[in-house]
């Protein structure tokens, strides 16, 4: 990040960085593949020319919509202005003598959040985003493990563990700064308030300080470390460059498109690579807007106040509201016209059918009454929900991403015709796709290579060689297929795979999508139980989570437990009878509680207490 280079060696790097990018997106015009939509992209050569280049065309646009605070509305913060704050916090992190050092992050989905980050990248040094969920001990280690010399918490919560953490001299930290305190605390002790850092930059820069906004960028320099996991011991740091993620956000966008005047409903954690691209730096580039959820059980209060237009979700958030939807629509609707629903629920696109039209604005309203796309990722999805969607006017599409591959690799294109959403998507342009070892039906492990595959990981060669080889190929550890149109299927994953009493291989997630295909069932969760016959859990188990509304509907609001166990075991006698006999499943223990989940609401496959009532 420091200044490496003289003026005239910098201007030729940038320019043979631009004629790169001008070429692929020419080649990209050129492309007679259809699914790529939308091909018109304007060049951006790396993180801070992309948003200085949005604040150029779209100053008076807002970047950012958020609510400060509870009893007010949501408030726009410009392009302009997100700009000139970035510029002031840069600035204000050189000062501090921050160059080329790496800078932790932590705290709520915020404008303050999404300004540091882009300062961070922009000129300073290497953002770590963390996972907000880590108790204090694993923050430790992972401020070692990233060598952070600062971070940035956006609440008090996150300020008192990191000042814990500074004081208990196990790392190298010289800097905590918080964006929820006025004043300094102990400018000695290095306990800083961010506005206050924002505000002196400010002025260093009205009085002529340049330092940050002329600071030399190249797009193959590390720009972030994100943390692949929340169990500290294996946790690996992905590294990942400006090329990396200013391709992935632009390349995804030739198969679903934000646009200025687009608001885009942020409601997943920004440290988790998917969030941070496809939605924070996807609008970045676009002109379009982020729009803040202020968490989980406010998302829909905010919804109809933000009228978002795009959202991006997990499986769980987006089944949610799937059900929610059929469950007013069943309220509504006459059983004739419920039967019409039912169909279009399921194969609407081969029927000319259509619904009341008080029943679409209803379900239009759930969403605000302007969102137009959904997209699902992070966990696999039953493509059938989404297809649901879009049969009742919606662009619902799934994609696949690895933080990896910073992260999007595949992605449905955004046009009916052309969505095959029990696949993960269809390959990213410039990306390849191969199935290594495959077996007599194709299917093998998925790997990729392209210009989103990450550097490897933070001063780990070992864990690094055992993902990407030598030609560039990233193994994902991820099982599947691919079609004749260049679609991604993905069958299982090679960690999670139950090795059945004959040997054969069973994939959870496959049992999974048809226990989610049950009404009654809320979440589910299949593991391999023990390989000894006398076992009490011998064979393949199932932990569930029922429907209680679902329930009630079905058996009435006085059901016993002993109840709701025959039902979901009738049901899933109904699924072992269509499936060979090593792959049916044994026992299924029924839980009232909630799964011990990762932050973007996956479930635990290896804690044992999601294996209990």
């Amino acid at each position: 990040m420091s200044r490496k280079y003289t003026d005239s060696e910098y201007r030729n790097i940038k320019r043979r960085e631009r004629e790169v990018i001008e070429q692929m997106l020419s080649d990209l015009k050129k492309s007679k593949d259809k699914r790529y939509l939308f091909k018109e992209k304007h060049v951006v050569t790396d993180l801070k020319d992309m948003l200085n280049y949005s604040a150029d065309e779209h100053p008076d646009l807002p970047l950012f919509m958020q609510k400060y605070k509870p009893n007010q509305p949501f408030r726009e913060i410009s392009f302009r202005q997100a700009r000139e704050d970035v510029n002031a916090i840069g600035t204000g992190l050189l000062d501090l003598g921050l160059e080329d050092r790496h800078i932790g992050l932590i705290g709520r989905n915020s404008s303050e959040w999404g300004e540091s980050y882009l300062a961070i990248v922009g000129g300073v040094g290497v953002v770590v985003p963390l996972d907000r969920e880590l108790n204090e001990s694993e923050l430790t280690q992972l401020t070692v493990k990233g060598e952070l010399e600062a971070v940035i918490t956006i609440n008090n919560k996150y300020y008192e563990t990191f000042k814990r953490i500074k004081a208990n001299g196990e790392t190298n930290l010289r800097y905590v700064i918080n964006a929820d305190m006025d004043e300094d605390e102990d400018v000695k002790a290095g306990l800083l308030s961010w506005k206050k850092l924002r505000e002196e930059g400010r002025h260093m820069v009205w009085n002529g300080d340049r330092r940050y906004i002329d600071a030399q960028v190249v797009n193959t320099d590390l720009a972030a470390i994100i943390f692949t996991s929340g169990t500290t011991g294996v946790a690996k740091g992905v590294m990942l460059s400006h090329r990396n993620l200013m391709l992935d956000t632009m390349l995804v966008q030739s198969m679903f498109e934000a646009r200025p005047k687009d608001i885009c409903f942020s409601v997943l954690p920004m440290h988790h690579c998917y969030e941070c691209t496809a939605t924070f730096l996807s609008c970045v580039y676009s002109g379009a807007t982020v729009a803040f959820s202020r968490g989980l059980k406010y998302i829909r209060k905010d919804i109809l106040e933000v009228k978002p237009t795009i959202m991006l979700a997990v499986p769980a958030i987006i089944e949610n509201f799937h059900n929610k939807i059929r469950r007013s629509v069943a309220d509504k609707l006459s059983e004739k016209q419920m039967k019409v629903f039912e169909l279009m629920d399921r194969e609407a696109s081969r029927f000319k059918v259509k619904l009341p039209k008080k029943v679409t604005k209803d379900i239009e309203a759930v969403f605000g009454g302007r969102m137009h796309t959904i997209i699902s990722g992070g966990a696999p999805i039953d493509g059938a929900i989404l297809d649901s969607f879009c049969n009742i006017g919606f662009n619902a599409i799934q994609g696949y991403g690895l933080s990896e591959c910073a992260p999007i690799v595949a992605l449905n294109p955004a046009k009916r015709k052309y969505m095959k959403n029990a696949s993960a998507g269809h390959i990213m342009p410039f990306t390849e796709c191969k199935i290594l070892d495959a077996d007599s039906n194709g299917i093998g492990e998925i790997c990729f290579r392209g210009p989103q595959v990450m550097m490897g990981y933070y001063k780990d060669p070992e864990n690094t060689a055992a993902v990407l080889d030598e030609e560039g190929w990233f193994h994902t550890g991820d099982i599947g297929y691919l079609d004749r149109d260049n679609y991604v299927f993905i069958t299982g994953r090679k960690k999670n795979v139950i090795i059945a009493n004959n040997g054969k291989n069973v994939f959870p997630e496959e049992l999974e999508s048809y226990l989610q295909a049950l009404p009654v069932v809320a979440e589910s969760m299949v593991w391999g139980g023990d390989r000894d016959p006398n076992s009490q859990w011998n064979g393949i188990c199932a932990t569930i989570r029922l429907d209680k509304e679902v329930l009630e509907a079905k058996l009435g609001p006085d059901y016993t437990p002993e109840q709701a166990e025959a039902l979901i075991d009738a049901e899933v006698d109904k699924i072992n009878s269509d499936l060979p006999r090593f792959k049916r499943i044994a026992h299924v223990i029924v839980r009232d509680r909630d799964f011990d989940k990762t932050t973007t609401n996956k479930i635990r496959r290896f804690v044992e207490d999601n294996k209990r009532a």
